[in-house]
């Protein structure tokens, strides 16, 4: 009976070192997923940059330029 007890101490203790592992994982995966929002937003606003200068661009071209190509 003894041997029984000291078997389910040994997994609950298993289980509580499981569960600390996992929230200490499940927090460094909020943290990388909170970076990567963020690097995903800077480099959505430098496409939106660039795509705005780059149309800025097409619209000072010349409109000669564009019956000459057609």
């Amino acid at each position: 009976m003894i041997f029984d007890f000291q078997s389910m101490l040994d997994k609950v203790k298993q289980l509580a070192e499981m569960a600390q592992t996992l929230r200490s994982e499940n927090a460094a995966l909020r943290s990388e997923v909170a970076a990567l929002t963020e690097q995903n937003t800077q480099l959505g606003q430098r496409m939106q940059e660039a795509h705005d200068r780059v149309a800025k661009l097409i619209d000072r071209l010349p409109a000669d330029a564009d019956r000459e190509a057609a």
